[in-house]
């Protein structure tokens, strides 16, 4: 990463950090667990959790966003080849993320925390209850990243031959959002619970109904198992980029992680969603939140920065890598010569990622597969700025500047020890530009309230799809009908 004399345009807002994890060991970095400080392999361990978070605190973290899959990555040297990703350790073994977040509030007061959970797999009126007791539990600090999964090695686990066509996932994932914001917003009025010790009442019955939703996927008559937790509806996360992915985040996500090696290949799925979210939903575009994928490499100097990240390079596991990619991509590249120029090759998908690639690194003068998954050994499929906390937040603001992004999930190379060089290296400089608070917006505050920095916005904002669901305190059952849609 070179330097330069000139700095980018001052960015106009302050960012949203979120540390990028999984209940794995590597995660975006395969074969990176052999680095003598890396502490990743502990993953099976509370403690491991509660340090990170409280460390994430300290620092002013906005949140903690746990990725997750529910099957292996076995499409590389496949089919159905386990091999390269459990001799790697590229996200396998992977544990259930929710069940860590509880441990982690109990230390914390602020900040929040994003959970990955899968639309296709799960009845709603459970995931409700799941979701719900843990937003009670963390004091409405909980987000759901709503995915709809991408590894047929999950789906033969659940009772599929193979993954649901693409859009049809998220035909059941449009129906699945609206059951749970019946569920969350229109089960129980805000004040059902009064906990009246004379007159012996905890619950007044007429102030919880069904939702008797009938639908194309699901039946579900409720009501809700749960009272209403501080938030009611977790904060709303996404990653979907395909057309019916726009459609589904332009309509209902709050932050939307992006992942791309250069602003360029992000930035038209912003603009798009944005306008998307204004002209067909009715949304503030800017109330969408948009973070990309980054994994800063910091040294003091760029040749400090330079030899850490050749070093981590070559602990780096190319299988891993390649395993991951296939599993991201569903494309093996293992029938490829080791040699093979893969700009010529016969897949679409192939030729228009080696290009994005080429864009963004255009020092590379060959992509073969060994190049494409050296490229993806450190950071995974995001960017990976290496060099000074200047240089680092010069391509940061880049990023502000042109992609339009308000912040970043932040993945690690070596965890902890890169969440420590952001915390001592990257911050202070980022805070000098003015480009991150030195302290959370809403103190004790709910995740929504401090991604959005509005005290007392709990629940959804009026624009977003789930607020005309809420059944608001002295409001009679009659007067407030449940949404069909």
């Amino acid at each position: 990463m070179s330097g330069s004399n000139e700095r980018p345009p001052r960015a106009r807002k302050s960012l949203i950090l979120n540390a990028f994890v999984e209940m794995c060991s590597g995660h975006q970095s395969p074969g990176l667990w052999r680095h003598p400080e890396d502490e990743s392999s502990r993953f099976n361990d509370v403690d491991h959790w509660v340090e990170l978070a409280r460390l994430l605190e300290s620092a002013k973290f906005h949140g903690i966003f746990i990725a997750d899959v529910l099957g292996a990555y076995d499409v590389y040297k496949g089919p159905r080849n386990l091999g390269p990703a459990s001799i790697s350790g590229a996200q396998w073994p992977v544990n259930e993320p929710l069940a860590v977040v509880p441990a982690m509030a109990a230390v914390t007061q602020n900040i929040g925390f994003g959970v990955t959970v899968s639309t296709t797999y799960e009845q709603p009126y459970h995931l409700a209850r799941r979701l719900s007791t843990v937003d009670h539990l963390t004091k409405g600090r909980l987000g759901w990243n709503v995915v709809t999964g991408y590894l047929d090695s999950a789906a033969r686990n659940l009772g599929y031959a193979e993954q649901p066509q693409h859009d049809d996932r998220y035909a059941v994932a449009e129906e699945y959002i609206k059951i749970l914001y019946k569920l969350w917003e229109s089960s129980w009025r805000d004040d059902a619970v009064v906990l009246d010790r004379e007159r012996g009442v905890y619950t007044e019955p007429s102030r919880i109904r069904e939702i008797n939703h009938k639908g194309k996927y699901f039946n579900v008559p409720g009501p809700h198992i749960c009272q209403p937790s501080p938030q009611r509806t977790p904060v709303i996360l996404q990653a979907g980029t395909s057309k019916a992915g726009k459609t589904f985040a332009a309509q209902h996500a709050e932050a939307i992680f992006v992942a791309g090696h250069s602003p360029s290949v992000v930035a038209k799925n912003i603009a798009e969603t944005r306008q998307m979210a204004k002209e067909n939903f009715g949304r503030n575009p800017q109330d969408i939140k948009f973070l990309a994928l980054f994994c800063p490499v910091l040294g003091q100097t760029e040749e400090e920065a330079q030899q850490k990240y050749n070093y981590y390079r070559s602990l780096g596991s190319i299988d891993g890598a390649l395993a991951l990619f296939g599993g991201w991509t569903g494309i093996d590249l293992d029938k490829y010569g080791d040699d093979e120029e893969l700009r010529h090759v016969e897949s679409n998908a192939i030729r228009s990622a080696v290009e994005a690639w080429s864009r963004a690194t255009p020092g590379v003068p060959r992509w073969t597969k060994k190049t494409v998954g050296q490229h993806i050994t450190v950071g995974g499929l995001g960017a990976t700025p290496v060099g000074t906390p200047q240089q680092v937040a010069d391509e940061m603001e880049r990023w502000v500047n042109e992609a339009d992004v308000d912040g970043f999930n932040l993945a690690y190379a070596v965890k902890p020890k890169s969440f420590h060089e952001i915390i001592d290296l990257l911050l202070p400089e980022l805070r000098k530009r003015d480009l991150f608070w030195d302290d959370y917006a809403v103190q004790k505050g709910t995740y929504r309230e401090n991604l959005s920095g509005h005290k007392g916005q709990t629940g959804p904002l009026p624009e977003h799809a789930a607020a005309k669901y809420r059944w608001k305190a002295g409001v009679d059952a009659a007067d407030h009908k449940i949404p069909e849609n």
